[in-house]
């Protein structure tokens, strides 16, 4: 039976390119979380107003990927060091966050964020914030959907209406290292 984990880690774009290759991994949805207006626009999130975090919505199969790899991979696909910022993009919408939706998700999220921390992975304390995930999560608008591997197929020119130099210096180096990373947890057609 399928499970769901929602968080954020930086711009959507990034993180839903990087997990929609894991093997096990069935779906991807980038979205909002955490906020307090219901159905927010790109915009309105963008705006700092909300409360939103721009988050992924991964829907997996236990049997293949387990919950506890998924946070651990999270830990280490961004940093979950610097409050409300990954590299260029700051905001609480960008805020390193993990939405719950009971005691025990909690826990396990508690557990490996402390494990991460114990290993010293990152030389600052980690300050991403477990947030219950409750009835604030909305899709994002489906032009945000897929996003990345969109501009990827795309040709030259539709690639320049698509955001190309964020896409080209953040967002590419990003998924390359992920799956050079994780080459052995990858979807055979995802491998590099």
């Amino acid at each position: 039976m399928s499970e769901v984990l929602v968080f954020g880690a930086g711009c959507f774009w990034c993180v839903d390119a990087m997990f929609r290759d894991l093997l096990g991994v069935e779906s991807v949805e980038s979205g909002y979380a955490g906020g307090h207006v219901p159905n927010p626009t790109y915009e309105q999130v963008c705006s700092k107003d909300t409360g939103h975090a721009e988050v992924v919505k991964i829907t997996f199969d236990p049997s293949l990927v387990s919950r506890e790899d998924l946070l651990r991979i999270f830990f280490t696909v961004h940093d979950p060091t610097t409050l409300n910022r990954q590299g260029g993009d700051i905001g609480p919408q960008y805020r390193s966050v993990i939405f719950y939706d009971n005691e025990g998700e909690l826990a396990l999220a508690r557990q490996i964020m402390e494990e991460v921390g114990q290993e010293g992975v990152w030389p600052d304390p980690i300050v991403t914030t477990l947030e219950p995930l409750g009835d604030t999560y909305f899709p994002a608008e489906t032009y945000h959907q897929d996003y990345y591997n969109t501009f990827d197929k795309a040709s030259f020119g539709q690639k320049m209406t698509m955001n190309m130099g964020y896409c080209q210096a953040v967002v590419a180096p990003k998924v390359l290292k992920f799956r050079k990373q994780f080459s052995d947890r990858l979807r055979k057609s995802a491998e590099v």
